[in-house]
């Protein structure tokens, strides 16, 4: 069992240094295993992997109800040790569909009030909006869930995809513990503005995408067939002479990797890890043998020389094709 943990900003709880991303479960990235899922879940809470991410548009709502079904099928004391971090806002059509997001605080309300059903519980550690609506200022969404702080309903407030700007004025609202953002070798956005901001205000980083939805995992074949329900199938890093490009960085991060004795996977989440004590990767293992194999990245070490040579085999910037699709790009506070 990991005893590694670190504080989710200077006003959060302790959580164990890696965190399980459970959004894979519930179709994004095709067709889960239902049993598998729930071993993985089972499993990060027994090796001390106590912080569950999720969504309540997971799926529709499936991914909450996998999450509930976990909790009443492990042992009392795991059970009574998760934290539970839930994302809301995302609107979904009835053909899975994306319609927008919605930040107004009886959308709030309402949205905690449908995840508390689902995941069977009598509150949430951290809620937070998954995106910024641009027709809702933030004071009045994140004052919203700080009304059900104030009601007990959630424990504490977080933030996800959001600019420097508006983390200042989230922050003067009520205090905030966490921004979760895409965090990795390929994806170093956050560390222009974003990350100073959040280490100014005391507020932590809960890293999504560490292995960039498994494109830097050291397991994604080039030629690898997608569905049409797997994000990946419209991501630009996944499309033609992109993926070719980023699957040679992958190989030349992967000489480092044999080199250290561990895996592509474990390197790249300990770079992550290494960022410092502020940044808490989130895992999105399908697997108990994926999440095994992450799990060894805390007892990874990386010296100056290792992080010279991850720098060059993988400098900043050098990614072929932006994280989301042109849509979604635009959409993101974050990128702003």
């Amino acid at each position: 069992m990991t005893t590694h943990t670190r504080s989710l900003g200077t006003t959060g709880p302790q959580v164990p240094a890696l965190g399980l991303g459970c959004m894979g479960m519930s179709g994004m990235y095709g067709d889960a295993d239902r049993s598998e899922s729930l071993a993985t879940i089972h499993a990060a809470l027994e090796a001390g992997v106590t912080l569950l991410d999720t969504g309540g548009f997971y799926g529709m709502g499936h991914n909450e109800m996998l999450i509930n079904e976990a909790l009443r099928t492990a042992p009392a004391a795991r059970r009574e040790q998760a934290l539970l971090s839930v994302k809301f806002g995302s609107l979904r059509g009835p053909d899975g569909s994306w319609l927008g997001f919605d930040g107004r605080p009886a959308a709030v309300k309402n949205f905690a009030a449908h995840s508390l059903q689902r995941l069977g519980v009598d509150h949430i550690d951290v809620f937070r909006a998954s995106r910024l609506d641009p027709q809702v200022p933030v004071e009045e969404t994140v004052g919203a869930i700080a009304e059900l702080v104030e009601q007990g309903y959630v424990r504490h407030i977080g933030l996800s995809e959001v600019g420097a700007e508006t983390i200042r004025r989230a922050a003067a609202t009520a205090p905030i513990v966490d921004l979760q953002i895409e965090y990795s070798l390929i994806s170093r956005g956050v560390e222009d503005t974003i990350l100073p901001t959040t280490r100014e205000l005391g507020i932590g980083i809960t890293a999504y995408g560490v292995l960039s939805r498994g494109l830097i995992s050291g397991h994604f074949a080039p030629d690898r067939q997608l569905s049409a329900q797997d994000f990946r199938a419209v991501s630009p890093r996944f499309q033609g002479e992109n993926l070719s490009h980023n699957l040679a960085l992958v190989e030349a991060l992967r000489k480092i990797a044999e080199r250290k004795g561990v895996t592509v996977a474990q390197i790249a989440i300990a770079w992550v890890l290494g960022r410092g004590e502020d940044i808490v990767p989130l895992i999105g293992a399908r697997t108990r043998e994926r999440l095994t194999e992450a799990l060894g990245a805390l007892d990874v070490t990386l010296d100056a020389a290792d992080l010279r040579a991850i720098e060059d085999a993988v400098p900043a910037d050098a990614a072929a094709g932006d994280r989301y699709p042109a849509a979604q790009m635009a959409q993101l506070d974050s990128e702003r």
